[in-house]
């Protein structure tokens, strides 16, 4: 008999909770808000302690999606975890295992942050798992991402295909009571895939594979169609039918406490159940897409029902084409759809508090971050149009006021190649800032680049010891960053450490001033522990 209790977990919790119970042997990742309380989650819970699940924050996104393939390859369950961004980091080893499968059930958890919180932007995870033809499930609940721990190791391991679930900030965040199991299963054996060759992405075997997996399509639709989690709700009101996804389901019921009155579809499976869909468009004059992120199910549609429905959504601008959605915008749109139903759906929301101060991110007090740009301001105002290309962590917060000091935030490890190619522009002083776990991530291969060529240059790497955006998990480069960069071959005459302390301003702004005059690569290791780390050891 399964033992059932109740919890207080976060979504990103109760999915970490539910991968464990489900007999999970190993967790990788690369921190980075929403997702980082997925392998946390894993590395302090007990179960995963006594048995020595593997966990493991790698070097970055594909290194991990990588390493979670191969535990795959050898029967284990495995699970990898990123935010949206760091998936295009992952895409490569992403869309290609789809092609070898999977053997142990593998779950790639990539988590949205509509509204851009603490991201770039607000791209959709969907459209990679249909890119990459492989299922995807989108909970709608922390129930649902608990469940979905075990259901989706069973769907990866019935289909041999890895299975996308897609989280979003409002769900990963947010808390709710979850009914989880209290006997974990036991993990998988060590056992080898039945057909090997497909793992060998030779074009020979990937013809065949490739064949295989469009044939497996129809399955994945049909695994779709009985999906628990897919489902089809009837309503006396025919004007509207409302296909909802996801946490958005919430949005809607919450405008009809009472129940929806519409025909209402929630989908949190994919592909879509195409004859799931097509009751829904008979059983309403109009179908109302409600959907959290970029409207994904809503462009399908407007191919799939070509049947004279009228679809509304995103696109048409019925909702919000950008941010999250909410109760507000989603009654709002209803209530636009379904005029007499205006006043029962727009109630007066109410006032913002007044009292309420703006808090703008800033980097902390006693932060090295703070002392490397005053340096750096300080030594840069000789020259008439310098340019520091920046990257991204807690440093980028220095593209703020007082310190105003890059010009460029692109993506992890884009401030070294671009400082490259805008010297070889003829820029100069051309600087590139990084934080040491960012270096790690993706900004080696770029100082490849610029030492293969000697590129006049200067890279600061703004060592805190940490990954301290994401809340201080370890860095893979700690203890260990000079080494690295003599290892792929820095002038050791040109690499430079310095504490990056406030008495070791003038210091620091004449080491800068002395790397920007030379015409060739130098490097610069400013050191100095994240202050919020620091007090965490002191405390200890």
């Amino acid at each position: 008999m399964t033992m059932k209790t109740k919890k207080l977990l976060l979504g990103d919790e109760a999915l970490a909770l539910g991968a464990i119970n489900a007999g999970l042997s190993g967790a990788y990742a690369y921190p980075g808000t929403p997702s980082t309380e997925i392998l946390e989650f894993v590395q302090c819970n007990d179960v995963a302690k006594s048995r020595g699940i593997h966990s493991h924050w790698s070097s970055n996104e594909k290194t991990a999606l990588e390493e979670a393939l191969g535990m795959s390859f050898c029967g284990k369950r495995a699970i990898v975890s990123m935010k949206h961004v760091g998936l295009n980091v992952a895409a490569d080893p992403f869309v290609n295992s789809a092609m070898t499968g999977a053997h142990g059930g593998l779950l790639v958890i990539s988590a949205d942050d509509p509204s851009m919180h603490s991201s770039q932007n607000e791209q959709d995870s969907r459209f990679y798992a249909s890119f990459a033809m492989m299922p995807a499930l989108e909970p709608s609940s922390q129930q649902e991402a608990y469940d979905m721990g075990t259901y989706g190791f069973s769907l990866s391991e019935e289909l041999h295909l890895p299975v996308m679930i897609r989280m979003v900030t409002r769900l990963a965040h947010s808390r709710a009571v979850v009914e989880t199991d209290e006997n974990p299963e036991n993990e998988n054996e060590l056992a080898y895939p039945a057909n090997p060759r497909q793992w060998v992405l030779m074009p020979g075997n990937s013809r065949v594979r490739y064949r295989e997996l469009i044939a497996q399509q129809a399955d994945l639709e049909r695994l779709s169609e009985e999906s628990k989690f897919n489902r089809f709700q009837e309503g006396s009101n025919r004007r509207i039918g409302i296909l909802v996804s996801g946490i958005a389901y919430n949005y809607v019921n919450e405008c009809f406490p009472d129940g929806c009155p519409f025909p209402l579809l929630k989908i949190s499976q994919y592909p879509l159940p195409r004859n799931m869909v097509a009751k829904l468009a008979d059983s309403c004059d109009m179908v109302l897409v409600v959907e959290e992120g970029q409207p994904v199910i809503e462009r399908g549609l407007r191919g799939l029902l070509d049947r004279g429905v009228s679809v509304r959504g995103k696109l048409d601008g019925t909702l919000p084409s950008s941010g999250e959605l909410n109760p507000d915008n989603v009654a709002a749109a209803i209530a636009a759809l379904v005029p007499d139903m205006k006043k029962q759906l727009l109630k007066a929301s109410p006032e913002p508090a007044k009292i309420v101060a703006p808090r703008p991110p800033a980097l902390c007090q006693g932060c090295g971050h703070r002392d490397v740009y005053a340096a750096l301001n300080a030594a840069l105002e000789e020259f008439p149009s310098p340019k520091v290309f920046g990257d991204i962590g807690c440093y980028t917060l220095g593209w703020l006021a007082p310190y105003n000091a890059i010009d460029t935030c692109v993506d992890m490890g884009a401030s070294i190649t671009m400082a490259k190619g805008a010297a070889d522009a003829g820029q100069h002083p051309s600087v590139a800032i990084i934080g040491d776990s960012t270096f790690t991530h993706s900004g080696m291969t770029g100082l490849l680049d610029a030492i293969n060529e000697n590129t006049p240059m200067t890279v600061i790497i703004s060592d805190n010891l940490t990954t301290g955006m994401t809340g201080g998990q370890e860095s893979q480069g700690t203890g260990k960053i000079e080494e690295i960069c003599l290892g792929l071959g820095v002038s050791p005459e040109h690499l430079m450490t310095i504490d990056s302390l406030p008495r070791n301003h003038a210091e620091m702004k004449t080491l800068f001033q002395q790397e920007f005059s030379y015409k060739g690569l130098s490097v610069i290791v400013s050191r100095r522990e994240c202050i919020q780390t620091a007090r965490r050891h002191a405390k200890k």
